[in-house]
């Protein structure tokens, strides 16, 4: 694979919970679950299924930080 983005997390696939539309995948990242809503058409046509591996690619524009 090869992509541009730098922030890419291999993990394991822990839960894959498809909606009405939207699926949430949850990636287990050496500890920590990232999750990522995407849609269920893209969940079948990538054959994510628990315990395959895959990668969190994050792209974002900005980071915001938050206190109590």
């Amino acid at each position: 694979m090869k992509i541009s983005a730098r922030n890419r997390l291999k993990g394991k696939i822990v839960e894959v919970i498809k909606g009405a539309t939207t699926a949430h995948v949850r990636i287990d990242v050496g500890g920590s679950i990232v999750t990522a809503a995407i849609t269920n058409e893209s969940v079948d046509e990538l054959g994510l299924k628990v315990g395959g591996e895959a990668y969190a690619v994050i792209k974002a524009s900005d980071v915001m930080v938050g206190i109590d």
